[in-house]
């Protein structure tokens, strides 16, 4: 009889070390990994709806768990013998809603009749069979429907940190696997799903223009590079990896005529590529004017837009914005107007949509449908306005009380655009945090509230449709994130792919060596000057140069120098020495100097005597005022 395997394996396994053999790591399980990540449901608040119940609420679950236990609770027969006390006579009928409060009293012969004004205002005689009572459990399966009909990805949260001011840029690429975010702390990072781990860090810092804050950022329909449009007046363009590629042309500030400038002459506002073509980009600007660029050539420009204004001068233009097809163009205007633009042969800087006194305030953000058919527009006046572009005099609806304190919010579409989103900014004196709001496209009516942030305000937004999740970018003068919310059941990539995949431990062979840094050709204003204590040291052990300082340098000199060989150079102080040359002057009287060549020149006349001797009289000398006085 052959011996079991599993006995050989055992006899064998018996004689080697525990440790011997590859150890096999303990895998966390992904949904606790997921139960980390989960929302606070407390932050998910829903519209009032008149056929809630708050008696049979269920606890703070999601819209997958609430469906299962209501299932489970439908399929059970309800039991109409609720109480403890016998029942005589025939069983009474199932009521899902009973009303009865005596529960403890025999009941004796047939049930009453339900009552059918219960749920009424009239308190008039009821004609006719009652109506069939609505249960409770019906009532909390319809909002689990109502809920789960949208399948909004909000169960999970992941948080990208970096940024140290609110995060007023976002950008992701089509397939999902890139995300770039802009800052008011002039700097752009780069975070990358497929590299990053739990530390969720970004792999790559910018600083497209130094003291401007970053505004825009759009990706090309290629995703290989995107568009930073920054306070600046110079767009950039970098390739997908972060490497500059580009800068646009600056116009002349001094030419009054905006279509004949080269460039914007003044900051940017916003800019986006275009949704077909991959080498077109729009931008607009604080100088009134929107512009189209070519990629392929940083210094020409393709097409200027001015705005139609009420009166002649400078608007700026806050926001643009191209349709899904690149056919049209909308600019909010700084006076309030929305003006849409259709590009078509011969097309200028005459507008085919002009709605004038749009909002009250400047607009932040425009978005067309896929269709065609609708215009969002946001804007600082804390409204956010649906307009038929077949009809743009009156909006369709106007939702109000939604505050926005900052000029890039915007506003996203669902992957199917039932739903349109928006964030809230945070008042003084409100205590509603920064919020994310859903919005019915059909029905027009407002949806969903999701809490963000309790002390920020919410500015960007956009609702992926490959990767299913939802992103959410928001800050303050002190911090700046960008919130991903998921859900495991009904998202894919992204987020699910870097929470699963825990950092890197680190081993006991890491060495980091701190970097020395040698500059020995620094400047002289920044070179270490040598120290002095040493030499200072040294003098004070010397007895003759402590002794007896040095005796500053006097008498004459020669040449001009002062010395104590009375000249600088030793040639000089050996004519000296040999008597060639003699310093008598300190000792002599200047006039006695002078008058001891008289005689000589007036004998023998050199210079300029013989010239004049003919023509110039006799020389006549003062005599000595001593002598008159002694007289």
């Amino acid at each position: 009889m052959a011996d079991d395997p599993a006995e050989v394996y055992d006899g064998i396994r018996a004689e080697f070390p525990l440790s011997f053999g590859k150890q096999s790591k303990s895998q966390t399980p992904l949904e606790t990994i997921h139960n980390t990540t989960r929302r606070n449901q407390s932050l998910h608040q829903q519209p009032p709806s008149s056929s809630s119940s708050a008696a049979n609420d269920l606890p703070s679950l999601s819209s997958s768990s609430k469906t299962w236990l209501n299932s489970l609770r439908s399929a059970k027969t309800p039991n109409p013998n609720d109480s403890d006390a016998s029942l005589i006579g025939p069983p009474r009928p199932p009521q899902p809603n009973s009303t009865d409060e005596d529960d403890g009293d025999a009941l004796i012969g047939p049930p009453p009749p339900p009552p059918g004004g219960a749920e009424s205002d009239d308190e008039g005689e009821m004609i006719g069979p009652p109506a069939p009572a609505r249960s409770n459990m019906e009532d909390s399966d319809s909002e689990a429907e109502e809920e789960n009909k949208y399948r909004i990805p909000v169960s999970n949260e992941i948080v990208l940190k970096g940024h140290t001011k609110v995060v007023s840029a976002l950008a992701i690429d089509h397939t999902g696997s890139r995300v770039v975010t802009g800052s008011y702390d002039y700097s752009v990072r780069m975070y990358d799903f497929q590299g990053m781990n739990a530390k969720l860090q970004s792999f790559r810092q910018l600083e497209p223009s130094e003291g401007h804050q970053v505004r825009t950022i759009s990706w090309s329909p290629t995703a290989d590079r995107f568009l930073c449009v920054t306070g600046s007046a110079q767009a950039k363009i970098y390739d997908r990896d972060g490497l500059t590629l580009g800068e646009f042309v600056k116009g002349d500030m001094y030419i009054r005529d905006l279509k004949n400038t080269k460039g914007h002459i003044t900051g940017l506002t916003c800019g986006q590529w275009h949704p077909r073509k991959k080498d077109e980009i729009l931008t607009s600007s604080e100088d009134g004017s929107l512009r189209i660029w070519d990629v392929s050539d940083f210094k020409t420009q393709k097409q200027v837009i001015k705005p139609k204004l009420a009166r002649p001068g400078r608007v700026p233009v806050t926001t643009c914005a191209w349709d899904h097809e690149g056919q049209r163009i909308a600019g909010g205007i700084g006076d309030g107007s929305i003006q849409v633009w259709n590009i078509k042969p011969g097309w200028g800087s005459r507008p085919d949509i002009h709605v004038p006194g749009a909002h009250s305030d400047d607009i932040t953000g425009l978005k067309f449908s896929r269709d065609g058919r609708i215009l969002l527009s946001r804007s600082c006046d804390g409204t956010l306005k649906v307009w038929d572009l077949r009809q743009m005099k009156d909006p369709l609806k106007v939702f109000q009380d939604l505050p926005n304190n900052y000029a890039q919010t915007n506003i996203a579409f669902s992957p199917d655009e039932q739903l349109f989103l928006t964030g809230t900014s945070i008042e003084r004196e409100s205590t509603t945090g920064g919020l994310l709001c859903f919005f019915d496209r059909a029905k027009l009516e407002l949806v969903s509230k999701v809490g963000i942030s309790p002390t920020c305000s919410v500015v960007q937004c956009a609702w992926h449709p490959k990767l299913n999740q939802i992103f959410a970018t928001m800050g303050d003068k002190s911090q700046g994130e960008t919130h991903v919310l998921y859900d495991p059941t009904l998202s894919e990539r992204g987020a699910l792919v870097c929470v699963a995949r825990a950092p890197r431990k680190k081993s006991v062979d890491d060495f980091v060596a701190n970097p020395v840094i040698h500059n020995p050709h620094a400047l002289p204003l920044f070179r270490d000057q040598p120290s002095r204590k040493r030499e200072r040291e040294k003098t004070l052990k010397d007895p003759v140069k402590s002794h007896k300082p040095d005796l500053p340098m006097t008498g004459p000199g020669f040449g001009g120098r002062v010395g104590v060989s009375k000249g600088s150079l030793l040639t000089q102080y050996l004519m000296k020495q040999g008597g060639m040359i003699k310093e008598t002057w300190m000792d002599e009287d200047p006039r006695e100097a002078i008058l001891k060549y008289a005689d000589v020149a007036a004998k023998d006349p050199k210079y300029i005597a013989p010239a004049y001797a003919e023509t110039q009289p006799e020389t006549v000398f003062a005599k000595s005022d001593s002598e008159d006085e002694e007289k």
